[in-house]
């Protein structure tokens, strides 16, 4: 069975995405059409559907890293918080909370230090 932890090892955000919209694609063309027809394409394996739900998950954690990356880069370049909770369509406050949070959970690692708090 494929777990997001071995799938990490084998894609990277790019080649799991393309995997994933592959199985997606073919999951989708598995279910009968509207007419009752046949489907257009045989019904997914349950190594497959395991596959396709573990690079979901694969793909929600590199995008949820990359994201906070995007967050630290936006703060280096001198972006307000306010600023990048517009970019994130969220809130200054929910911004820094969620970016603490993540700096938090990085700790062991010495990624950086917890941002100031945004004041307003």
């Amino acid at each position: 069975m494929s777990t997001p932890d071995e799938l990490e090892r084998q894609h990277t955000l790019h080649t799991a995405v393309a995997r994933y919209d592959t199985l997606r694609t073919r999951d989708a063309l598995a279910s009968p059409n509207e007419e009752g027809e046949p489907p257009a394409a045989p019904p997914l394996s349950k190594e497959e559907a395991l596959e396709m739900l573990a690079l979901g998950e694969l793909i929600a954690r590199k995008a949820g890293y990359g994201r906070q990356l995007g967050v630290r880069s936006a703060r280096s370049a001198g972006a307000s918080w306010s600023q990048i909770g517009a970019a994130l369509g969220t809130t200054k406050q929910s911004a820094w909370e969620a970016h603490a949070r993540w700096l938090d959970e990085q700790g062991a690692g010495g990624m950086t230090s917890r941002p100031p708090m945004p004041i307003g």
